[in-house]
């Protein structure tokens, strides 16, 4: 049974989401998590369940192709609604596959290289040819990410907010990529921030955000945050392929 906590903000009656942090390629990580939140359903029904994804699918781990299969074929709980969130990853990704040739050099980088081995493409060879080679409904799907979602005092974003901005008026790079002053800041941001990107060891929540990216890519656990009503609980799923070296991008 899951444990639940007193959560810094609250969700309407009826309404239970499920947050899923950072994946990056770990396919069977992410079905193994998708298996506990469908048990934790079936032992607690609720009316209006929502999985939702915060972004950085591809990268770095073994399957990206695999873990955007997944997200393309629908959400895998049946008659949960799902909300897919983008991350900077994809957006370095889709610039990438665009042709610039800045964006090409960075997403190798930043772990490009295994996401373009997933779909049988050599990552040393021409990159005239990653448009093509790319299934057209992965780029449609990652093209129609969005950046943020809102439900009662939570908002969720990839990377993280400005302070002292509203919401509605964030910068694109900052839902994207935002650490600091976003994570040391005791700023009330305008709702509780449930967010990705920056790796920590185990979820941490505090009175205006929380985190949930746990490193799975980097042999850490993959983390569902369980959000309804005023509690807050966490799923994990245990790493299954071998970790990557950590490198923040």
């Amino acid at each position: 049974m899951i444990e639940l906590s007193k959560a810094p903000a609250s969700l309407p009656p009826g309404r239970r989401v499920y947050a899923i942090g950072d994946i990056h390629g770990c396919a069977r990580q992410l079905d193994a998590l998708h298996a506990l939140i469908a048990q934790d359903l079936a032992e607690r029904p609720v009316e209006r369940p929502l999985l939702l994804h915060i972004g950085d699918y591809v990268d770095r781990g073994a399957d990206t192709k695999g873990v955007i299969d997944r997200l393309v074929a629908g959400c895998p709980i049946p008659g949960v609604e799902m909300v897919n969130l983008m991350g900077n990853h994809e957006s370095t990704m889709l610039d990438a596959i665009a042709g610039e040739r800045a964006a090409g050099t960075d997403w190798l980088f930043a772990g490009g290289k295994a996401a373009l081995e997933s779909y049988g493409i050599d990552p040393e060879g021409p990159r005239d040819v990653w448009k093509d080679m790319i299934p057209a409904m992965h780029q449609e799907f990652l093209r129609g990410l969005i950046l943020m979602h809102r439900e009662g005092g939570y908002a969720f974003v990839h990377g993280g907010v400005r302070p002292n901005i509203p919401l509605e008026q964030q910068a694109r790079e900052d839902l994207l990529r935002a650490r600091q002053p976003f994570l040391y800041s005791e700023a009330d941001f305008g709702a509780v921030i449930v967010h990705g990107h920056t790796p920590v060891k185990t979820a941490v929540v505090k009175h205006n955000r929380i985190a949930i990216d746990t490193g799975a890519v980097f042999g850490g656990k993959l983390t569902a945050a369980v959000l309804e009503g005023e509690t807050v609980g966490f799923l994990t799923a245990d790493p299954v392929d071998p970790p990557v070296s950590m490198v923040h991008r």
